[in-house]
């Protein structure tokens, strides 16, 4: 995708440390609201799909996970999902 075609990654993207604990804050924010970590797992796939879409990757690791993304089945998707649910949180 080219830079014209998606939109500059945001601010919180840069580096992957930084990009992890924008992610471990907002699975905190959720599960402070009241979500359970299975909707928080819908919510991240349904997030997944429109950053792979829409996002131009910042980083190489985000680079690797939209390669990844893109050529994942939906039940895939949700594993990954999981996985960085996993990972961050």
């Amino acid at each position: 995708m080219g830079k014209r075609e998606c939109l500059e990654g945001m601010d919180f993207m840069k580096d992957w440390k930084t990009w992890r604990a924008s992610l471990r804050d907002a699975i905190q924010e959720g599960r402070k609201y009241g979500m359970t970590d299975e909707e928080i797992k819908t919510l991240a796939v349904e997030v997944g799909d429109y950053l792979a879409k829409k996002v131009c990757a910042g980083t190489p690791e985000e680079a690797l996970l939209k390669e990844l993304w893109d050529v994942a089945t939906p039940e895939e998707r949700k594993t990954l999902g999981a996985l960085i649910f996993k990972l961050v949180g």
